[in-house]
């Protein structure tokens, strides 16, 4: 049963992933934060630690490394780099709003 119940993570972890890499290319070519909620993305982000953390705590009391762990990294990953984004994004629109207002 552990395993299935590990699968379907693993599944709903994959369809997350594939949207985020998605998401950085749009946000890497829009440079802009129009669109983009900091609340949302850092949500986002700070499940993803607490779902790595507990596989980390479980591989921890099992003594295995369970392989969703690696999928919970890589968004971590990608969300991260989404959250980069929006900063360098945000330090663009402002830039361009100064350009604006001489």
């Amino acid at each position: 049963m552990s395993a299935v119940i590990s699968a379907f993570e693993a599944v709903m972890l994959v369809c997350f992933g594939v949207s985020w890499p998605v998401s950085v290319v749009k946000s890497y070519r829009a440079r802009t934060t129009k669109g983009k909620s900091i609340i949302f993305l850092f949500a986002i982000w700070v499940g993803y630690i607490f779902g790595l953390a507990g596989k980390i705590l479980l591989s921890v009391q099992t003594g295995e490394i369970p392989y969703v762990l690696y999928i919970y990294a890589f968004n971590l990953i990608v969300v991260s780099m989404d959250l980069a984004l929006y900063f360098r994004n945000l330090r663009l629109d402002k830039k361009a709003a100064a350009g604006k207002q001489e």
